[in-house]
């Protein structure tokens, strides 16, 4: 099992894609604006034949030149692009985003070369992803100072198929939004006891459930081990509920996440108010 870093620092380059499309700086303004209505790009990046980065264009820029479609996209491209490099810290790069009020800054190597692309939803995704480590050391010490002995962590791939949970019920509405996070790439660890032969479920079960649901066989988990096995009080809760494995977790529909209804309510009283 890997070692879990508490010190670790999020580099743009854990966050970054790395495939993006990109325009060629030999395009005409036409066909650069048909490349990009084929994708659902706001912006794209302008690279030359070895991949340099020349500039990044937006949409709103290519607009101010309907009236030259035939000229080449390199006459008209604004030089100098705000890039970041793929060892930044990801505070850092957000704060370029924010700073200069972009969507999507391009990353480059120490060659000027394009190796990926950061947008604002990366920046969010990395800060999800780093408030489990926050929910783990909360979760650790209240189990330590329950049980008055101390927990070793680790970080692995744990099988769906050895986890116990420990909640009998999700939120269909909830299980969409994991679902979606996944597919995504999203990959937000769940928490989990070690057992000898199975892991008890402490935090995740949607996104245990989604993760089933699109057929993975593991997913990845903050594992927490005591120096001896012992019945957790939550093991025996599930186990008068008859929870032995993630397919004994039942999927409401008629009720919402608490999440999920908090926004919706705000966007009804929204409506009411126009």
């Amino acid at each position: 099992m890997e070692p879990l870093v508490d010190d670790r620092r999020a580099l743009v380059r854990d966050y970054m894609t790395p495939e993006v499309d990109v325009l060629h700086h030999s395009m005409s303004v036409r066909e650069a604006i048909a490349a990009m209505l084929a994708t659902t790009h706001h912006g794209m990046p302008v690279v030359d034949e070895s991949d340099g980065l020349v500039s990044f264009v937006t949409a709103k820029h290519l607009l101010r030149y309907l009236d030259r479609t035939d000229e080449s996209l390199e006459a008209v491209l604004e030089r100098g692009p705000v890039v970041g490099h793929p060892q930044m810290r990801m505070t850092d790069a957000a704060r370029v985003l924010f700073r200069h009020g972009f969507r999507t800054l391009p990353i480059v190597d120490d060659d000027g070369r394009l190796v990926g692309v950061l947008s604002t939803i990366d920046v969010v995704r990395s800060h999800i992803e780093r408030s489990t480590p926050r929910k783990l050391e909360m979760v650790k010490r209240l189990l330590e100072d329950t049980y008055k002995m101390k927990l070793e962590v680790s970080r692995a791939e744990v099988p769906l198929g050895r986890l116990r949970p420990t909640q009998k019920r999700i939120h269909a509405d909830e299980l969409q939004g994991r679902t979606y996070e996944l597919e995504n790439g999203m990959a937000e660890p769940i928490i989990v006891v070690r057992k000898r032969s199975y892991y008890v479920l402490v935090d995740g079960h949607h996104r245990v459930v989604a993760a089933r649901n699109l057929g993975h066989e593991t997913i990845a988990a903050y594992v927490l081990q005591f120096d001896r096995d012992l019945l957790l009080g939550m093991e025996q809760n599930a186990q008068r509920q008859g929870l032995q494995s993630i397919d004994d977790i039942q999927v409401i529909e008629d009720a919402q996440h608490p999440l999920q209804e908090v926004t919706t309510r705000l966007l009804a009283k929204e409506r009411e108010t126009r």
